[in-house]
């Protein structure tokens, strides 16, 4: 079967390697559908992140079909349609009780990598999959964009929104116009917030925002940015979702909550140090970290786009074979894509 690697900085590679077998009672073989490319992986493709050469590719976002289960899987089987979330909680432990798989006790190996290919091995997978309705066939490519958001970022845009407590008639301030940072927008407006500030320098991600239902936006960075959202929430946002990981914007989402605010962070942070003592002063309040995928799916956010009630999956703006995987990275490292979509035979 075909999988991608990375061959070195800025530079993917497809080899021919042996199909994935069933190697614990917990595991489930799934057909990779659709897969896709995620601002997460940047990180290494770029050299930010230091990463061997003949690397696994980071990726971990699928749709697919099962096509063998473990001794131990009661909750799927073969011919299955599911989503495979890049988080692989066991839904009873203390951690996936309180609505936190994403920090699941019970699993070391919570996280998923590699799946930028044909087949891949999903541990795990007796709570952590997410059954879809039906085929594949039954479903339209728009629809199958949507799914495939619910293994990352929609989930991880609502979980920004829900553990800064985005509730009606709030002001939320949205930092980031990547996939994740839309989507946050998206859980924002389904949780009520009625004042909703995009910030993106980009015409077509402002445009998407808008339409997903950011109200303003802010496209100027660093002291400039703080002066405007301040001027535009009267004196700071009740939430503010951070949703890129980088220091000017993290410092920018620490900067412009009002007292009392929550900062919902889901960005991956770069940033070593962080000084907490203005936060100190603004009985502010800082939470996030990796999201819980199917916790939400299973809860929200399935039914949502089953009912045609959110659409997130605009935000893949270009489609390739796994063939294509080096133009794939390259089109979203250019901004030429807000994400990239991984159509499989």
């Amino acid at each position: 079967m075909k999988k991608a690697f990375f061959a070195s900085k800025g530079q993917m590679e497809l080899k021919d390697v042996d199909q994935p077998t069933i190697q614990k009672p917990d595991d489930v073989i799934i057909k990779v559908l659709r897969s896709c490319v995620c601002g997460s992986d940047l990180w290494n493709f770029r050299g930010i992140n230091p990463v061997e050469a003949e690397a696994e590719n980071s990726g971990h976002e699928a749709l697919g079909v099962v096509e063998e289960v473990g001794a131990d899987i009661t909750t799927v089987q073969p011919g299955d349609f599911v989503i495979a979330p890049f988080t692989h909680g066991c839904g009873h432990c203390p951690a996936c009780r309180a609505g936190f798989d994403g920090s699941c006790q019970s699993h070391s190996d919570n996280f998923s990598s590699g799946v930028q290919a044909e087949y891949i091995r999903f541990q795990h997978g007796q709570w952590a999959l997410v059954k879809v309705p039906g085929q594949p066939a039954d479903y339209s490519e728009g629809m199958k964009k949507s799914l495939l958001t619910l293994a990352d970022v929609m989930a991880t845009g609502y979980h920004a929104a829900r553990v800064a407590n985005v509730s009606a008639g709030d002001t939320v301030v949205v930092m980031g116009d990547g996939a994740v940072g839309l989507c946050a927008i998206i859980a924002a407006k389904m949780r009520g917030a009625k004042q909703i500030i995009s910030t993106s320098r980009h015409a077509d991600r402002q445009a998407l925002a808008k339409e997903f239902g950011a109200t303003d936006n802010v496209a100027v960075r660093g002291d400039e940015a703080v002066q405007a959202i301040m001027d535009l929430t009267n004196g700071g946002a009740d939430a503010v979702l951070e949703c890129v990981g980088t220091e000017q914007s993290t410092n920018t989402a620490l900067a412009v909550g009002r007292p009392g605010a929550i900062i919902g962070r889901v960005g991956l942070p770069h940033t070593p140090k962080q000084d907490m003592t203005a936060l100190f002063y603004k009985n502010a309040i800082v939470a996030g970290g990796p999201a819980s995928v199917t916790t939400y799916d299973k809860e929200v956010l399935l039914k949502a786009v089953l009912d045609g009630e959110i659409n997130p999956g605009k935000v893949f703006t270009k489609s390739f074979s796994l063939d294509e995987i080096q133009a794939a990275y390259e089109a979203m490292d250019q901004r030429q894509a807000i994400k990239s979509y991984l159509v499989f035979d």
